[in-house]
C-alpha cells in the first residue's frame, strides 16, 4: 500500500512536497504569521521579501501610495527568523527581491540551510521596482536574470523564478532560465488584455442575465474571474523544457486547478482565493488527493485531439488517420514510423502489452482511464491490471517518448 506521503512523488532537487497545492506569495500579506494556518498546502511560498535597502526604499513608496509591503532594517536576519519561524510547517519557499546580485546570494545560503526553496521575483510590475531593474523587468533583462541565476545556484539551493506570461516570448524566456540552471518557473499565466477583452463582455453580459439566480450568478462570476487564465503559456512552456511548473493565476476551484495540471502545470498556486477563503487550500488538497488516489496520474494531460501538451502523446492510437497526433509528432521532431516503434519497444514485458479486444491489439494504444471505454476496461479486469497501475504506465510512457523528441 503507497504510504500517503508518498502519493504524488513530487521530486524538486533535494526537494519533496507532500502535494501539489501551493499558497502563492502576496505582498505585505504572505508572512510566517499568515502561513500558519495552511499547513495542509504542499508548499508555501511567503514574500515577496526586499533584501536590500534599494528594494526596502522603493517598498517604502509603495506604502506610502496605499500598497502593502514587507520592509526591514536586517533583511536577512528577518528572512532567518522567517524560516525558522514556519520550520516543520510544510516545503517552504521564500519569494525575493533585490536590486543587485549579493543579496540574492546571502539569501540562498540561508535558505538552503532551512532545506527551502529561493524563488527570484521577476513578477512585481509597480514602477518603483521597475525603475530598480527589478521584478518584471528581469523579464526584459534575460542575460541578466540568467547570471543572477547560474551565480546562485552555484550555493546548491533549489530555485524558482516566479514569472508574468506574455510580457515576453515565453517559451524562450522558460529555455533560457532552464539552461542556466533554474529548477522551477512559477508562472503567472495572465492573459493579454486583448484576449481578455475578446470575452469579458460575454462573460458580463451573462452574469447581468443571471443575477436573479444564486448559483448561476456564482457560477458565472467564476468564468469572469477564470477568464485571466492563459493555459496555452503553461502548454507551449511544458512542450519546450522539463522545467517544474506552478501554475498561478484564477486558481479559485478544482476545475481550473485541473484545467493548469491538464495544460502541464506540476503544482498550482493559489492566491487571491486563499485570501478571501483560507478554506480553499483545504478544499484543493482533498481534491487532489481523491483524484490520484482515483487515477493515479493528477496531473495528466488532456488528450492530443483536445487540446492536451506532448505528454498526451502516451493515449494516442497507431498513426493511421489524418488528426492531431501528426502535428503533434511534428512539433515533437518524431516520425509516424519511430513513433509506433517508442511506443511498441517501450510496452514490450509490461502489462500494457496486451489487449487483443482492444481497437489495435494492445493497451499501448489506449486513451486515458477518465474516459470511458468498455474494451479497454474490459482488458484491465481481465489481467488485474488497476487504473492507478495503468495509468502510473503511462506516465512513465509519456517520459519515454519524450527524451525521444528531437525538438
Amino acid at each position: 500500500m503507497i504510504n500517503i506521503k508518498d502519493l504524488f512523488n513530487i521530486r524538486i532537487g533535494n526537494i519533496s512536497p507532500k502535494n501539489p497545492i501551493a499558497l502563492a506569495p502576496v505582498a505585505g500579506i504572505t508572512d510566517s504569521k499568515f502561513a500558519s494556518r495552511f499547513k495542509n498546502a504542499g508548499l508555501v511560498i511567503l514574500g515577496g521579501y526586499n533584501l536590500d535597502d534599494r528594494t526596502n526604499k522603493a517598498a517604502l513608496k509603495e506604502i506610502a501610495r496605499g500598497r502593502r509591503e514587507f520592509v526591514s532594517d536586517e533583511p536577512m536576519e528577518f528572512l532567518r527568523s522567517e524560516l525558522e519561524a514556519t520550520e516543520g510547517l510544510t516545503t517552504i519557499a521564500i519569494n525575493v527581491r533585490a536590486a543587485a546580485i549579493e543579496p540574492f546570494i546571502e539569501a540562498a545560503r540561508i535558505t538552503k540551510e532551512f532545506d527551502a526553496i529561493l524563488e527570484i521575483n521577476a513578477h512585481c510590475r509597480q514602477p518603483e521596482m521597475l525603475e530598480l531593474g527589478v521584478g518584471e523587468a528581469l523579464l526584459k533583462d534575460t542575460p541578466r536574470l540568467c547570471d543572477y541565476i547560474r551565480e546562485i545556484k552555484k550555493t546548491g539551493v533549489v530555485l524558482s523564478v516566479k514569472t508574468r506570461a506574455n510580457v515576453v516570448n515565453d517559451v524562450e524566456l522558460a529555455r533560457s532560465i532552464r539552461n542556466a540552471g533554474a529548477d522551477i518557473i512559477h508562472i503567472d499565466a495572465m492573459q493579454t488584455q486583448n484576449n481578455m477583452n475578446a470575452h469579458g463582455s460575454m462573460h458580463i453580459h451573462n452574469a447581468v442575465n443571471t443575477h436573479m439566480n444564486t448559483h448561476s450568478a456564482i457560477h458565472t462570476r467564476g468564468a469572469i474571474h477564470k477568464q485571466g487564465m492563459d493555459t496555452g503559456v503553461i502548454k507551449r512552456i511544458r512542450n519546450s523544457t522539463d522545467l517544474f511548473i506552478i501554475g498561478n493565476n484564477s486558481i479559485v476551484d478544482f476545475e481550473s486547478a485541473k484545467e493548469m495540471f491538464s495544460h502541464g502545470a506540476d503544482m498550482v498556486s493559489v492566491a487571491r482565493a486563499a485570501l478571501s477563503n483560507p478554506g480553499t487550500i483545504d478544499y484543493l488538497v482533498d481534491e487532489v488527493y481523491s483524484l490520484q488516489s482515483l487515477t493515479g496520474w493528477y496531473n495528466a494531460p488532456k488528450h492530443i485531439c483536445a487540446g492536451g501538451d506532448l505528454r498526451a502523446l502516451a493515449f494516442c492510437c497507431l498513426p493511421v488517420k489524418p488528426c492531431a497526433l501528426h502535428s503533434a509528432l511534428k512539433q515533437a521532431g518524431i516520425s509516424a514510423e519511430e513513433f509506433m516503434r517508442i511506443k511498441t519497444d517501450f510496452a514490450r514485458k509490461t502489462p500494457i502489452e496486451y489487449g487483443e479486444g482492444t481497437c489495435f491489439g494492445s493497451m499501448t494504444w489506449c486513451c486515458k482511464i477518465t474516459k470511458p471505454c468498455f474494451l479497454r476496461d474490459g482488458v484491465l479486469e481481465y489481467t488485474g491490471l488497476s487504473d492507478v497501475e495503468y495509468m502510473h504506465i503511462k506516465k512513465r510512457l509519456s517520459e519515454y517518448i519524450l527524451k525521444h523528441r528531437k525538438k
